[in-house]
């Protein structure tokens, strides 16, 4: 199996060939749909560290600022995501574009916000309420900062030992890469209680980044006195909903979107499913969605919006600006569709 990083130079390379032979140009009207939702977590001036396994979730504000301009540049319209069905059902006019961030970090409110004024940009923050509340796991955040820590990792995974140095940033990442992958595959139960004890064993407290990273009521709703922002759930505490029973996962998203109406007094009518692969959010997931009302629903499932997804939309695909590829090359290809076709092997649709 390729390490993160490998796939990730594998990746760029891909970016490159796609600019250095035009193909994000001459192949965009077969490639590119009516439209796209681009997904942003964290948005920070500060370099990564050499190890830092979550940088992808990170991209600085001035490429969030090249991709505001770029998109501008390939006549792009910036759309707020209550407008994306009826662009959707409409299929006229330029290619549209919402903007939509994920778990409500306070940088989005200090770094994100500014640049997104300057351009007059809307944008949906897809807000977990037990994040917003300071409870809750941010458990990808914990495994990353008990790794950095500790000298050794040693835990039990799936009834298998795992145990890795972890001295120097390459043995950490690896180590990191070993734990996420083998925790990942199996119940959400046991992956927060093995991160939990990695914590005490880096002599960490889980459950406090989220009121050290994440915005608090107050902030979300000074922030939400600009018009152009847009409140969405993101369930309660971030579970993977497809690995609970459904009356959880109901009380999940439920419960995220009275916790946020009633806090901020505004309508959610979009919900973000955590994680969002197909691992974490299915036909299941899509249906409770559709049942509660929910305008629509997005995934992390990448791709462009086609006139096909307009029956679909509680399972719209989003394309991730991965902070691994602030790279001209990577987001024009990005926004071209081109590597995402081929990555969807030529399908439009990926709602099973």
């Amino acid at each position: 199996m390729l390490s993160s990083r490998a796939r990730h130079r594998l990746f760029e390379a891909g970016f490159r060939t796609v600019a250095a032979t035009g193909a994000d140009r001459w192949l965009t009207p077969l490639t590119r749909g009516r439209g796209l939702i681009l997904t942003f977590h964290h948005v920070q001036p500060e370099p990564p560290a050499a190890f830092a396994p979550n940088r992808l979730l990170s991209i600085t504000p001035d490429f969030l600022d090249l991709t505001l301009r770029t998109l501008r540049a390939r006549g792009f319209a910036l759309c707020a995501l209550d407008d994306v069905p009826a662009r959707l059902a409409r299929g006229d006019g330029p290619p549209f574009c919402a903007l939509t961030f994920d778990d409500g970090y306070r940088d989005n409110a200090v770094h994100a916000a500014p640049v997104l004024a300057r351009h007059g940009a809307p944008w949906t923050l897809f807000v977990a309420s037990d994040f917003a509340a300071g409870e809750g796991r941010l458990w990808w955040v914990e495994l990353e900062r008990a790794v950095a820590r500790l000298d050794r990792v040693r835990l039990e995974a799936g009834g298998h030992p795992i145990d890795l140095p972890a001295r120097s940033p390459v043995e950490k990442t690896r180590a990191f890469e070993a734990v996420y992958r083998a925790l990942r595959a199996g119940p959400e139960d046991e992956l927060l209680a093995r991160i939990g004890d990695l914590c005490r064993a880096a002599g960490l407290a889980p459950g406090t980044a989220a009121a050290e990273l994440c915005l608090d009521w107050d902030a979300l709703r000074a922030l939400g006195r600009d018009p152009a922002v847009s409140f969405g759930a993101h369930t309660r505490s971030h579970p993977m909903l497809a690995k609970h029973p459904r009356e959880a996962a109901l009380a999940e998203i439920a419960g995220s979107r009275t916790r946020i109406e009633a806090e901020l007094g505004r309508p959610v009518r979009h919900l973000s499913y955590p994680v969002g692969d197909p691992t974490s959010a299915g036909p299941r997931e899509f249906a409770l969605a559709r049942d509660l009302g929910f305008a629509t629903a997005v995934t992390t499932r990448p791709g462009h919006l086609f006139a096909e997804h307009a029956a679909h939309l509680h399972a719209l695909p989003r394309v991730s600006v991965n902070g691994c590829h602030q790279s001209a090359a990577a987001l024009g290809g990005l926004l071209s569709g081109v590597p995402l076709l081929a990555w969807n092997r030529g399908r439009r649709l990926n709602v099973a």
